[in-house]
């Protein structure tokens, strides 16, 4: 594989521009740019110009880590990620530093407890450097808008363009009924989100797919346990790529089958990313994405009577007004007041997090020195 064949895996003039300028720094002819095509726990393995090697991240990250630096850990590699490596012929390539970032996608890791209910909370960059993201639902019990919705904002979060992908379209009598549901909750939040319907087992709709699977663009799948996504991408590789376990018939609930991060080049030249189902999906830092979301929400605001309205039972209440003459529909204005719930949560949870690391870190170095002093 020749430099110029990085660009099949993604790498535009961008990248490899700044790994030339980082490569620049070094006196070593070693340093090469490279992408993460699979993520298992400490181990990495990247293309570069040689062809795939295994790869594992240099000290620094995991000092990043140990000192709790919100802000850097999200350069911490992904699957996605563009990078630069100290190629080793004889052990694992290092991973040097992480070029930035187009795109990524974050949640919420609960640190030590079931989604949702954690004291501690930090980022989890699932995936990165993608240009669409396939949003996907089964259509039959599994459906579920307000999941979707909170999907959809995570998504205009992450700097790609949703796609919605509604799979297992044989297994309902009227498929794009369905389909129209959910295009009427993405109505009330964005606009020029497509929606299609497909069936993996009959082919149907896999067709309207292709104009987002151009050669070098990247593809993150995102959706729960046993939508159908290992399925889609067997479909769209046109070989057997990933296992594929059944739904069950009671629930029509998924099993797990990818258990880690992996970027796949498909025979279009696409590359797509698949990642482990999300049993719940927790919304990081999503301010920006709210407000993108929800931005005719929020200019109500500005026409309340008084500036600290909360939208309850105030006179000259926009909000309220907007609600009763039909202007805002009860279900976007519930979605929204659920989201920045969820929003205000992490937000002061990391809070309370950055302080006690900063604090435990400090009382540290307060020992040490005291230690020191004595010795």
């Amino acid at each position: 594989m020749s430099k110029n064949n990085l660009i099949n895996y993604g790498f535009s003039g961008k990248e490899l521009f700044a790994a030339e300028e980082y490569i620049n720094t070094k006196n070593e002819d070693a340093y090469f740019p490279a992408r993460i095509i699979e993520e298992r726990r400490e181990q990495y393995r990247v293309v570069w110009e040689g062809g795939e090697t295994t790869a594992i991240i240099k000290g620094s990250f995991y000092k990043t880590l140990e000192e709790g630096d919100m802000h850097e850990e999200t350069l911490y590699p992904v699957v996605g990620d563009f990078v630069v490596i100290k190629h080793n012929s004889s052990g694992p390539s290092l991973i040097e530093t992480v070029l930035p970032r187009r795109s990524q996608f974050s949640r919420v890791d609960f640190l030590g407890h079931a989604a949702g209910y954690a004291k501690n909370v930090k980022e989890q960059v699932n995936s990165a450097n993608f240009d669409y993201i396939f949003i996907m639902s089964s259509l039959n019990y599994d459906l579920n808008l307000n999941r979707l919705a909170r999907y959809l904002t995570a998504s205009l979060q992450s700097g790609a363009m949703p796609v919605f992908v509604l799979t297992k379209a044989d297994l309902v009598e009227d498929p794009e009924a369905r389909a129209a549901e959910v295009s009427r909750m993405i109505a009330g939040i964005s606009t020029n989100v497509p929606v299609f319907c497909i069936s993996n087992k009959t082919g149907y709709g896999l067709e309207e797919l292709k104009p987002f699977l151009e050669p070098g663009k990247t593809v993150v799948f995102l959706g729960s346990s046993g939508v159908g996504k290992s399925s889609l991408l067997n479909a769209l590789a046109d070989e057997y790529l990933m296992d594929v376990k059944a739904i069950r018939e009671d629930d029509s609930r998924g099993r797990h089958t990818t258990t880690y991060r992996q970027l796949f080049r498909i025979a279009s030249g696409a590359l797509v990313i698949d990642t482990p189902g999300m049993r719940e999906l927790g919304l990081w830092d999503a301010k920006e994405g709210i407000s993108l979301a929800f931005s005719d929400v929020e200019e109500l605001f500005t026409s309340c009577r008084f500036n600290d309205c909360s939208h309850t039972n105030e006179p000259g209440c926009a909000v309220l007004a907007a609600l009763e003459d039909g202007s805002l529909a009860p279900e976007k204005w519930e979605s929204y007041k659920a989201q920045m719930k969820e929003n205000a949560f992490v937000t002061s949870h990391s809070e309370y997090l950055r302080k006690k690391q900063a604090f435990q870190k400090s009382l540290a170095i307060h020992s040490k020195s005291r230690r020191n002093k004595h010795e």
